[in-house]
């Protein structure tokens, strides 16, 4: 699948699934993730994707230092409505990572492996996220900073265009590129720019 280049350049999320392991799904429950992963469930590569890709890094590398984290075992919370702006795309990304779902998801297996309501939206919290450990009850709160990044000069014209209909080809192609590469740059610059903010509760 021809996704840009700098997709290969993230660093993968692994994680241990019970669920997986248990059902045969995968060799010990080992599921590895990939940014392109989260681009296939969203459709699309853009800031947001690219922020809840780095929070659930940041996330999972604060509270699992030692071990692989333990998906189906994490609680996420998000500050805001899941119909209000992008939040809805930040959930189904840290849902995908996390294994958490809302109350759609998987009502578990004799009584474990329980997903179902470890995605709330509309939660009471002094930021954007909260992630949290079910076993030890660690969590950490986060916020993302896209404007730390700012996308190229060139780009709120190319998107009037683009969004208008009347941009040619040329303009089409470079708006995809000029977006792209703010994405680039956010998740694979994030450590000299501070995008995301993670601090422990």
């Amino acid at each position: 699948m021809p996704f840009p280049e700098f997709f290969a350049q993230i660093p993968s999320l692994s994680l241990r699934d019970p669920l997986a392991d248990t059902l045969g799904a995968a060799t010990d429950g080992i599921i590895e993730y990939h940014y392109a992963d989260a681009v296939k469930l969203a459709g699309h590569s853009c800031p947001t994707v690219a922020g809840a890709w780095l929070m659930a890094s940041r996330a999972l590398t604060a509270l699992y230092p030692d071990s692989l984290p333990l998906r189906g075992d994490i609680r996420v919370e998000l500050r805001g409505a899941q119909d209000a702006g992008t939040i809805g795309v930040i959930g189904a990304v840290l849902g995908l990572i996390t294994g958490a779902a809302g109350e759609g998801g998987f009502k578990g297996l004799g009584g474990k492996h329980v997903r179902r309501d470890l995605l709330k939206f509309g939660a009471d919290i002094d930021a954007e996220a909260r992630i949290t450990r079910l076993d030890n009850g660690a969590s950490v709160l986060l916020d993302y900073h896209p404007e730390a990044v700012p996308p190229a000069p060139e780009m709120p014209a190319l998107m009037a265009r683009v969004v208008g209909g009347v941009a040619t080809a040329e303009e089409r192609g470079a708006f995809g590129q000029l977006w792209q590469d703010r994405v680039r740059r956010l998740l694979l610059q994030s450590a000299q720019r501070p995008t995301i903010v993670l601090r422990a509760t």
